[in-house]
C-alpha cells in the first residue's frame, strides 16, 4: 500500500517538473509527501514519525526517485543520513527539536564530516570540542557540505578529548561563518565553512565516549546502504527511459529494440541492477528482521557494487538514446552527471573494497547459513 500510493503520488504530483529542479530543492513535492506523512516514516511517532523501518524507507524513495531523482535524494537524505543520527542517539531535547519540523517538510539537517585534510581518514579531523569550565566549545572546519543553505543545522563529526563523536550545530549560532559555496557537476551547491568557539549545549551532544567511533559507524552503515539504493533507483529510471526509447524509436523499418545488440544491451543492463538491488534490500533486511545495524561486509559490497552498477547502466541508457540523451535538460544527461558523486559518497570505492576485505579476513566467508 505504501509503494503503490507513493508511486501514484509521485506520477501524479511530481512527474511534469521532475527534471527540472537541477540542484534546487524541490519544497513543494516535500509538503506534498508531508501532507500524506511520507516524510520521516522510520522515525519514532512520537517526534512526528511513522514508526517503520529504514527498509520501508529505501522502498520509498525508489517510488519516488523512478520519477523524480532529486526528491528522492532529499528523502534519501533525510531519512538515512543526519536526521537519522538524532533519532538513534539524540537526546529526548534533541529529538524535539530537530525532527517534527523535518516531518513537516518545513526543514533540513545536514551531515557534516569533511575538512580540508579529513576525508576517509577521519581520524585527521581538526575540529575539536573542548570543555571550558561548564561549556563545551567548538572550533574547526567542514567542507563539501550538501544542502547547507537550506539546513537549519548540521550533524557534525568531531573529536571530543578521549576522541571521535558527533554534535548537533546550529548554523545560525554565533561563531558559524560560511567560507565559500561550490557547485559540482550535477549542479548541487556544496558550502564550506568555519566554526569559532561554537557553545555546544549538551542535549545537542550525540556521540561521546570509548564507543562513540562505533556508534558512528551505525549510522554510517546506513548511510552507506541508502546510497547504494539511491543509485540502484537513479539507475531503474535510466533503464525505463531506455527500454521506452528503444520500443518508439525505429530505424531500418523496426524498432531499434528489436535488433539483437540492443536486446543483449537491455539484458545485460536489467541483469546488473536486479543483481545490485538484491544486494541492497538483502542487507537492509537482514538487519531489521535481526534487530541491528546493516552488516559492515553486505552494506561495503551492496555500496560498492551499485555505484559502478548505476553509471554503466546510466551511461549505456545515455548510448541507446544517443544524442538525444547527450543534450543538456535531458532527464539521462541529468541522471548521468548526478550518479557520478554517488561512488564516493558515504566512502569511496576504494574505502568499501577495504572495508569489504577487513570484514572478510575477520569473519571469513559468508556462510549459506547467514
Amino acid at each position: 500500500m505504501l509503494l503503490e500510493t507513493a508511486s501514484e503520488l509521485a506520477e501524479n504530483e511530481f512527474a511534469e517538473k521532475a527534471y527540472e529542479w537541477q540542484g534546487e530543492t524541490p519544497w513543494e513535492n516535500l509538503e506534498t509527501l508531508a501532507e500524506h506523512g511520507f516524510l520521516g516514516i522510520n522515525y519514532d511517532e512520537e517526534y512526528g514519525g511513522a514508526g517503520m523501518s529504514e527498509f520501508e524507507a529505501m522502498l520509498l524513495n525508489e517510488a519516488i526517485g523512478r520519477v523524480c531523482p532529486d526528491t528522492a535524494s532529499f528523502l534519501n537524505s533525510m531519512h538515512m543520513v543526519a536526521p537519522r543520527a538524532i533519532d538513534m542517539f539524540g537526546t529526548h531535547e534533541a529529538k524535539e527539536t530537530y525532527l517534527p519540523p523535518l516531518t513537516e517538510g518545513e526543514d533540513f539537517i545536514a551531515i557534516c564530516i569533511s575538512e580540508p585534510e579529513a576525508g576517509s581518514d577521519v581520524h585527521s579531523m581538526n575540529t575539536t570540542v573542548e570543555e571550558r569550565g561548564d561549556d563545551l566549545v567548538l572550533n574547526g572546519e567542514k567542507t563539501w557540505v550538501s544542502r547547507f543553505k537550506d539546513a537549519s543545522a548540521g550533524v557534525t563529526w568531531v573529536k571530543f578529548p578521549e576522541g571521535l563523536g558527533t554534535v548537533i550545530v546550529d548554523f545560525d549560532d554565533p561563531g558559524v561563518e560560511v567560507s565559500n559555496h561550490y557547485t559540482n557537476m550535477a549542479d548541487h551547491e556544496q558550502t564550506h565553512y568555519y566554526m569559532e568557539d561554537v557553545v555546544i549545549p549538551p542535549e545537542n551532544v550525540l556521540t561521546r565516549g570509548e564507543d562513540a567511533f562505533k556508534e558512528q559507524l551505525k549510522a554510517l552503515n546506513w548511510e552507506r546502504l541508502a546510497v547504494a539504493s539511491i543509485s540502484n533507483t537513479w539507475a531503474l529510471a535510466a533503464l525505463e527511459y531506455a527500454l521506452e526509447y528503444a520500443q518508439d524509436r525505429e530505424q531500418f523499418g523496426q524498432s531499434i529494440a528489436e535488433f539483437q545488440g540492443l536486446e543483449w544491451k537491455l539484458s545485460e543492463m536489467v541483469t546488473h541492477l536486479e543483481a545490485s538491488r538484491a544486494l541492497t534490500y538483502r542487507a537492509a533486511e537482514d538487519a531489521v528482521a535481526q534487530g541491528r545495524v546493516p552488516d559492515p561486509l553486505q552494506t561495503g559490497a551492496a555500496n560498492l557494487f551499485s555505484g559502478q552498477t548505476a553509471e554503466t547502466v546510466i551511461s549505456e541508457a545515455l548510448q541507446i538514446c544517443g544524442a538525444n540523451g547527450y543534450q543538456q535538460g535531458h532527464p539521462l544527461e541529468y541522471l548521468y552527471r548526478l550518479q557520478r558523486g554517488w561512488r564516493f559518497a558515504g566512502g569511496t570505492d576504494e574505502i568499501q573494497k577495504n572495508t569489504i576485505a577487513r570484514w572478510l579476513k575477520r569473519g571469513g566467508a559468508p556462510s549459506l547459513l547467514n
